[in-house]
């Protein structure tokens, strides 16, 4: 099982809210943009809460994303897994990302939703405990936007996160 690499985050000065999945899946890792499978609900929904149409180029989407004081990334900067499944990650492989020196470049942050219960568990066992307390955000789950998340349909869904948008 070889070793996969997660994205940068997509972030601009004055940011004040983080979007946080855990690792990308294959379909994203081969088009090397955050949330490609393309029955993924993330731009979707972005598009419909935060009016950044879906149908853009991906440097536009995520480009407007930023500018609006949106940062996206992942908990995870590597691991080792088979298929797309946060189920699939082996945990011995996890490798999480420096939240520490993000959070003092991007000091506005004050929200941090996470995509999915895999999101949220993996940033409250691994991320949290190296934060500390020198850290003050709000933290939240949305449910997953990912389509292994058939259980929740869209509209529940869309419902949920339209709290990115409120006192953004």
């Amino acid at each position: 099982m070889s070793r996969l690499e997660g994205f940068a985050p997509i972030a601009a000065a004055g940011a004040h809210t983080l979007i946080l999945g855990s690792m990308p899946g294959a379909a994203s890792l081969a088009a090397v943009e955050y949330y490609a499978h393309p029955r993924n609900h993330f731009w979707p929904i972005i598009g419909a809460v935060l009016g950044i149409d879906p149908a853009l180029p991906y440097a536009e989407r995520t480009r407007r994303l930023a500018e609006a004081g949106y940062a996206l990334w992942d908990v995870l900067g590597a691991c080792r897994r088979e298929g797309s499944l946060d189920s699939n990650i082996q945990t011995d492989s996890i490798e999480v990302n420096d939240f520490a020196a993000f959070f003092v470049h991007h000091p506005a942050i004050d929200r941090v939703f996470c995509n999915g219960t895999a999101a949220e568990q993996c940033f409250r066992r691994h991320a949290l405990p190296v934060l500390g307390e020198h850290f003050d955000f709000t933290l939240r789950r949305l449910p997953s936007t990912s389509p292994a998340n058939a259980s929740i349909p869209y509209p529940a869904k869309l419902a949920a996160w339209r709290e990115i948008a409120r006192c953004a």
